[in-house]
């Protein structure tokens, strides 16, 4: 039989009423004759008691400041075993047979990289048997085991990681992630009111979208399922729609080619520090000796640009401070400016066409937005703002580049 994954985010079963549209979901998979397995993340979010945000704060307290990294895993691993465990009861009392297994149990095994553990090797066969049996697998998403039993968890986005990696163990003819919102659409609705559902995007632009703020999916699923063109639906769980279907091929599932669009979405990231470092052109380690120093620190950069001249790059503004004290001990004068905005218009259709970045600096020239950076690639334009110009900047580039009419 055809394998569906349905992975269920945590306000999707956070509450009973979100619940029952769950168990709709399932029952109508079963209905069109596929074998279920359905990957849940812990209920709800901060704030509500059994979040993965709410349980991550009881390290923190006073009896708790010093539990280590592979407690940590197993505390935070209990958020999803519960949802697991509730939406169990719910599909028995409507005469559903299903079987809870934890991500070890499912076959995921994971180095012993704790709180952001990698899937080194799956083995769907337990998943597989209970499948078989009549079943709906309830995978508890975010969190696999080492090969000497470790729990281990996923780190950031972990149960979508956890649907697309047993969607491609299982070879799974769709894996869907649903949400609360109604697929992925060119800007974030919060900022663009008239931002539109895409019905199809392409891997590339997806993980694109995904790393430059876009949340509906995390990248590091979509580059997974994207290895055997496993196809991705984002839907919304309380929406009957399909939502918007991800894949590289889709003549694989008899579909038309995906229309040769210029630009696909506008998405942003605030609070980042931009800092700037003038450099003596006959120091030619020094670019190396600065981004060594943050990387001793595990402080992440973005946004680099290096001249014989000049050093910029950005860092999120939580880090801004440090990342000064370090230059400085190195005896640079580091320029900083927090509070900015990276603003980003991803398209697959960017590469080799004339006048993209001239459109993007037309619309923000119109708006008076100041550009501090720029840098692109060949599906993304980047471009910095001051983070008071953010709102602006990104509904000027989707007014501009007429992305309602998708």
């Amino acid at each position: 039989m055809k394998v569906i994954v349905q992975k269920f985010g945590g306000t999707s079963v956070a509450t009973s009423q979100m619940r029952e549209r769950v168990l709709y979901h399932i029952q109508t998979a079963l209905s069109e004759d596929y074998q279920v397995v359905v990957v849940v993340s812990a209920m709800g979010r901060r704030g509500e008691p059994y979040a993965t945000d709410t349980l991550l704060e009881l390290t923190r307290g006073e009896q708790l400041e010093n539990l280590s990294s592979r407690e940590q895993d197993l505390l935070l691993s209990c958020g999803e075993i519960i949802s697991a465990s509730v939406l169990s009861s719910l599909l028995t009392h409507h005469g559903i047979e299903n079987c809870v297994l934890t991500g070890g149990q499912a076959g995921i095994i994971t180095n012993n990289q704790y709180n952001n553990a990698q899937i080194v090797s799956l083995n769907p066969k337990r998943l597989q048997d209970e499948l078989n049996n009549g079943k709906v697998a309830i995978v508890a998403g975010f969190q696999g085991q080492t090969a000497d039993g470790e729990i281990t968890t996923l780190g950031r986005g972990g149960s979508d990681t956890t649907a697309t990696a047993l969607g491609v163990a299982l070879q799974a003819e769709y894996v869907d992630i649903f949400t609360d919102v109604d697929g992925v659409l060119t800007a974030d609705p919060r900022i663009v009111e008239e931002a539109a559902s895409l019905e199809m995007v392409t891997y590339t632009e997806m993980c694109n979208l995904a790393f430059q703020g876009a949340k509906v999916v995390h990248p590091r699923a979509v580059e997974i399922a994207m290895q055997t063109n496993v196809p991705i639906r984002v839907r919304s769980t309380l929406s009957d729609g399909i939502g918007t279907l991800v894949v590289s091929r889709p003549e694989r599932l008899g579909l038309a080619e995906i229309s040769d669009r210029l630009i696909t979405g506008i998405t942003q990231m605030p609070n980042v520090t931009q800092i700037r470092i003038p450099t003596n052109s006959d120091h030619l380690d020094l670019h190396l000796d600065v981004f060594r120093k943050m990387a001793s620190q595990g402080i992440s950069v973005d946004f680099i640009s290096v001249t014989p001249s000049s050093i910029a790059y950005t860092v999120s503004d939580p880090l801004g401070d440090l990342a000064k004290s370090l230059l400085v001990e190195m005896g640079l004068e580091p320029e900083l400016y927090p509070g900015c905005a990276k603003v980003s218009v991803v398209g697959a259709g960017i590469a080799g066409v004339p006048g993209v970045m001239a459109k993007i600096l037309e619309a923000l020239t119109e708006e008076d937005v100041k550009v501090l950076q720029s840098a692109d690639s060949h599906t993304t334009i980047w471009v910095l703002v001051s983070g008071e110009n953010m709102v602006k900047a990104v509904r000027a580039l989707h007014r501009k580049f007429e992305l309602h009419k998708y």
